[in-house]
């Protein structure tokens, strides 16, 4: 089936942010009174909070305090860790390779919608190389879950699932498109293992943007 469309995760995939949201995460439960170790926090990245939360939190403690928190999430990570980002090399230039092979091309991040405004403007989005987007507020329900992709699909009117590849750097993602009948391939610059990423469905594994970039021609992308 040809290729038609390709759903990009932003954070860890685009931009090297892994890090910095599991800081941020950290910074916000240790606040909380929450201390919870930096490689613990990071497994989690690539879900929204609604299912990152849950999976680190004691019930009580995510009943009683888990809005602030997430609020509080957004303020550390807007002030003390997204002005210092940077995208992964090639990043720019992999959309806009997407875009004149022929393909559309949308994000489908768990991001804020104004941090997904940022995350463009550090990638250095050229104007019309993206045909949708989609961030936390267009899901019920964040990666694992197939809901953002979904959203993203709606969006791109005539493309179907199976004509539709998944481009990201967590088991999440991989996870999250194989629910909605998408093909993912993965990227290492996340931090994930290969493995994890294998596991989890994904058809082809790449370094970074870079390294999908200059192997295009023979990717899962390239249109056939």
């Amino acid at each position: 089936m040809p290729v038609r469309a390709v759903l990009f995760d932003v954070d860890g995939t685009l931009v090297d942010s892994v890090d910095a949201h599991a800081r941020a995460w950290q910074e916000t439960f240790a606040e909380f009174g929450q201390h919870i170790p930096f490689e613990q926090v990071r497994g989690q990245i690539g879900k929204g909070g609604d299912q990152l939360m849950p999976a680190l939190l004691p019930p009580d403690v995510l009943e009683r305090d888990g809005k602030r928190m997430e609020h509080r999430r957004g303020e550390i990570f807007r002030e003390r860790h997204l002005p210092d980002l940077r995208a992964f090399p090639a990043a720019a230039d992999l959309l806009r390779r997407c875009a004149e092979a022929g393909l559309k091309v949308a994000f489908a991040s768990s991001a804020k919608p104004e941090e997904l405004e940022e995350l463009k403007r550090i990638i250095g989005v050229a104007d019309g190389v993206t045909a949708a987007e989609t961030s936390s507020g267009d899901a019920e329900r964040s990666k694992p879950h197939p809901d953002i992709f979904l959203a993203a699909l709606e969006r791109l009117p005539g493309v179907r699932a199976e004509e539709t590849v998944v481009v990201g750097d967590s088991p999440y993602d991989a996870e999250a498109a194989g629910k909605a009948g998408i093909r993912a391939v993965g990227v290492l610059c996340g931090g994930f293992p290969e493995e994890a990423l294998r596991r989890a469905g994904c058809v082809a594994i790449y370094r970074d943007p870079a390294d999908l970039l200059a192997r295009f021609d023979g990717s899962p992308l390239a249109p056939r």
